[in-house]
């Protein structure tokens, strides 16, 4: 099937990328997309660690003295509801189930691409020479955590994240709920910073909820409806 789907051009993979300026904030980055600037609320994390590790936030891996860079993007993969609605009619739930699964996997392979990109020429802050194997074990420099993963667990933040990058960044559009359309989609930040890494937020408490709910401008009780799985 993925030699039918590349051969006879079944899907159109698009994507948008934005890089901007931006200055850190305590656990906000503010960034200057267009002519304002646009806040970024991050979480921090607050389990217990043994001594001398930090417990971490995204906004972190930004100069907290002075400008610096992050960047954004949404990748979709499109053009699968006729081949969809086809093995509907002839009851081909396998093809179906295959071609979807095939899809997210090449929404995942093209945001991988597309960071390499951005690395290389789009952002250009480096110079790299890996093999595929290395590329797969991610030994590049930078990060691109999404909204609603651990990182970065609030989805609330893709509207804002799509409203930087021109409204409907890939042709991919929210759901009132903040899923992607296309289902076969991959959306997230960029930090280039040398020691930016993957990490989950996991548990907060009722202090940051309280903060973070002044940081979005929102009530608590919107706050806690977003941040459910890291209240329990």
């Amino acid at each position: 099937m993925l030699d039918k789907i590349i051969a006879e051009r079944w899907v159109t993979p698009k994507a948008t990328v934005g890089l901007w300026r931006c200055k850190r904030e305590g656990d906000d980055v503010l960034v200057l997309a267009g002519n304002d600037w646009t806040r970024l609320p991050f979480l921090r994390q607050q389990v217990k660690k043994r001594e001398g590790r930090p417990n971490m936030s995204l906004a972190d891996f930004i100069n907290p003295e002075g400008e610096d860079w992050i960047g954004g993007f949404a990748v979709g993969i499109h053009g699968l509801e006729p081949h969809l609605a086809r093995f509907k009619v002839e009851n081909d739930d396998y093809s179906d189930i295959l071609l979807k699964a095939l899809s997210d996997r090449l929404a995942e392979s093209f945001a991988e691409v597309l960071h390499a990109e951005v690395r290389n020429r789009l952002w250009g802050y480096a110079d790299e020479h890996f093999s595929n194997e290395q590329l797969i074990r991610e030994k590049y420099q930078g990060i691109r955590p999404a909204p609603g993963y651990p990182a970065c667990p609030d989805h609330s933040l893709k509207p804002i994240l799509f409203e930087m990058l021109g409204g409907h960044p890939g042709e991919v559009t929210l759901t009132e709920n903040f899923a992607m359309l296309p289902t076969s989609a991959v959306s997230g930040f960029y930090f280039g910073h040398r020691d930016s890494q993957y990490f989950g937020v996991a548990r907060i408490d009722e202090d940051q909820l309280t903060e973070y709910a002044g940081r979005r401008g929102v009530d608590l009780d919107c706050a806690r409806r977003w941040l459910r799985p890291n209240l329990d």
